[in-house]
């Protein structure tokens, strides 16, 4: 973006030393019409889900700058100077509030015109590491932690839709000579979260069992949405250690409700769910929570991993 304003202003000058002050005026005005020379719209997105979103809505209008970089857990993200310049340059910023402290910082320092908070575009739940209707049911005591807002939002396909309109209305506001793109490309990403939503939903309606283990609380809107139970070895922060009382808690559940597989992810150590497993006799698989893609990732996008984290439940729910 830069680049095209130094064009700009050097066409500009030459325009004045051969024409004179009327006709730079002229070239001046000319080129604040257009905004940025006719440039793409600059995004920065805090981390993939929502690099995701902007490139599905924005298509070929914007370029799209991510802080979080593939195999970075974005939990642990620390901001550089250069991404702080580079925030300070964009046009727009698309971030999750409450995720990523860092960005949340950097964020209200920055004096970006239109800044996007996805968690403000839906309905944020407190969870804990047990969710779902079986957490209702029973109470595992000491184990379980009371639960804050929850900000996976992205892995349920329907709260992601609602965020992508909420990002489609902010680029067309940002940019409004673009809206009916902006406009045409939202329509589309939400007809493919909700055709997700459907297979999701048929593929998770009958199964042996309905509850599953995962590393950390990430994938507790997606089990409330699909009828399911997630029982968290750690609560919403991955890198916390559980109590000696919940990992038995959790080989008692196992056993008790049917449970066949422990879920870990690609970003953060297998070792506890790897351990708990053996003692329960438990297989382990991956269940992503989509924080990043990298070339550990089941799939080259948001959907496709969706869709690879479909085939894992439903082989470890015993889907029929």
């Amino acid at each position: 973006m830069n680049v095209q304003r130094r064009l700009i202003s050097g066409t500009a000058v030459a325009a004045a030393t051969v024409l004179g002050l009327g006709t730079l005026a002229a070239c001046s005005g000319s080129a604040s019409a257009g905004g940025k020379g006719g440039g793409k719209l600059d995004v920065v997105a805090s981390f993939y889900p929502m690099q995701y979103l902007a490139e599905q809505i924005g298509g070929t209008l914007v370029n799209v700058t991510t802080l979080t970089q593939p195999g970075q857990e974005p939990h642990d993200l620390e901001i550089s100077a250069r991404q702080t310049a580079q925030l300070q340059e964009a046009d727009a910023v698309l971030y999750l509030k409450n995720l990523q402290p860092a960005v949340d910082d950097a964020v209200a320092q920055s004096e970006v015109k239109t800044k996007i908070d996805a968690a403000s575009l839906t309905s944020l739940e407190k969870h804990g590491n047990e969710v779902g209707g079986h957490a209702a049911a029973h109470d595992h005591g000491e184990g379980e932690e009371s639960g804050g807002s929850d900000p996976h939002i992205w892995l349920d396909p329907v709260k992601y839709a609602e965020v992508a309109k909420g990002v489609g209305s902010a680029f067309v506001k940002a940019d409004p000579d673009h809206a009916a793109d902006y406009q045409k490309n939202t329509e589309a990403l939400v007809k493919k979260l909700d055709a997700l939503n459907t297979r999701f939903t048929d593929g998770l309606k009958n199964t042996g069992t309905k509850v599953f283990i995962t590393t950390h609380a990430a994938f507790g809107y997606l089990a409330e949405r699909y009828g399911l139970t997630e029982e968290a070895i750690n609560g919403l922060d991955p890198e916390s250690e559980p109590s000696a009382n919940r990992v038995k808690g959790l080989e008692e559940m196992a056993r008790a409700d049917g449970v066949t597989t422990v879920f870990y992810e690609t970003l953060v150590s297998d070792k506890t769910a790897r351990t708990i497993a053996d003692d329960a006799h438990l297989k382990t698989d991956v269940l992503d929570p989509i924080e990043g893609i990298t070339d550990k990732s089941r799939g080259d996008d948001y959907v496709q991993v969706m869709e690879s984290n479909l085939k894992a439940l439903q082989t470890a729910l015993g889907a029929k």
